[in-house]
């Protein structure tokens, strides 16, 4: 169930990284939500290893961190009825920040494999090199062809089962193969934006059915949440909020400096930035599955964090909304 929900969001997110896509939202977002990434690996990776933490898990919350809640953010905009420059902004990054914080996860996934005792640094490399080029290669060999196909279903017909179907192979596909469903299922997303002559219909027709599998999905992430967990990982939660949110802030402001975004941008663009939910609680799903021995630990700081983070955050969102109006 874990790696359909992922297969599914990784489909949606790919449609963020679309050569139109990435031609409509230019150069200075893809910056800022790349630096901005990396601001806030640096920064929670940082604080946690200042304090003792284990290498494995400060990789892996560090990474972890960087993602973002999209919903919750477009719910807030929605909410407000915000437009301008900064809403612009704010929402182009959100819908595209995931996709490098999850590339950034799976390499550090690798890395803590490495650190973990699982390989020796050739073979780790050799392991994390073959999981993301398969699953790219995976997701193009099997994006070009859901491409072609669903562009030729007429408009005004169901496009639900093939939508869906070709998900499914890829994340099956990626099982098969060993290598990540949520890349995979990205990777063939960007393709079927790319390439598709009805390049938005197959993303709705996921949207409609990815509801009933994300319901499951955070009702089994809380039964995951091992109480016992909560006596070691409460020092660590207050720690990586805390830092999650001087990362965030600190990297969204370095981005913004580097494209020269204007002063009310370069305040309030992190701080915008702070609600964290789906995504995050999937990669700490499969960190665990990957990494049994800490598994309590990252879950456990990730559901807390997320439940704090999805409740306060958005307040912060909506404060910044209303000091850029």
């Amino acid at each position: 169930l874990t790696n359909i929900a992922l297969a599914l969001v990784g489909f949606l997110l790919g449609q963020q990284i679309s050569v139109k896509a990435l031609r409509l939202r230019g150069a200075r977002i893809v910056k800022i939500s790349i630096i901005k990434v990396i601001g806030t690996w640096l920064v929670v990776a940082g604080g946690l290893f200042a304090i003792g933490v284990d290498p494995v898990v400060v990789l892996l919350l560090a990474a972890i961190a960087s993602a973002t809640a999209p919903t919750a953010i477009y719910d807030v905009v929605h909410e407000s009825r915000a437009k301008g420059e900064f809403v612009k902004t704010l929402l182009a990054v959100v819908a595209i920040d995931d996709v490098w914080g999850l590339i950034l996860f799976i390499v550090m996934m690798a890395i803590a494999g490495m650190l973990n005792g699982d390989a020796g640094v050739a073979a780790g490399v050799l392991a994390g090199s073959r999981e993301i080029g398969g699953s790219v290669l995976l997701g193009i060999a099997l994006g070009a062809p859901m491409a072609y196909l669903t562009g030729r279903i007429k408009k005004g017909e169901p496009m639900l089962a093939e939508g869906i179907g070709f998900v499914m192979l890829g994340a099956g596909a990626a099982e098969w193969f060993e290598v990540s469903p949520i890349l995979t299922a990205m990777t063939m997303g960007a393709i079927v934006a790319s390439l598709a002559k009805h390049h938005k219909r197959p993303f709705h027709a996921i949207e409609g059915i990815e509801w009933p599998f994300m319901i499951l999905f955070f009702v089994l992430a809380g039964a995951s949440l091992e109480t016992n967990g909560l006596k070691y990982a409460g020092v660590v939660a207050v720690a990586y909020v805390a830092l999650r949110c001087v990362g965030i802030y600190l990297g969204a402001r370095w981005g913004c400096q580097v494209t020269g975004a204007d002063a009310l941008t370069r305040k309030w663009l992190g701080l915008a930035l702070f609600p964290q939910a789906g995504v995050a609680i999937g990669m700490a799903l499969l960190a665990s599955q990957r990494f049994p021995d800490v598994a309590s630990i990252i879950l456990s700081v990730v559901l807390t964090s997320t439940i704090f983070l999805e409740i306060f955050a958005p307040i912060v969102t909506r404060q910044a909304l209303r000091e850029t109006a």
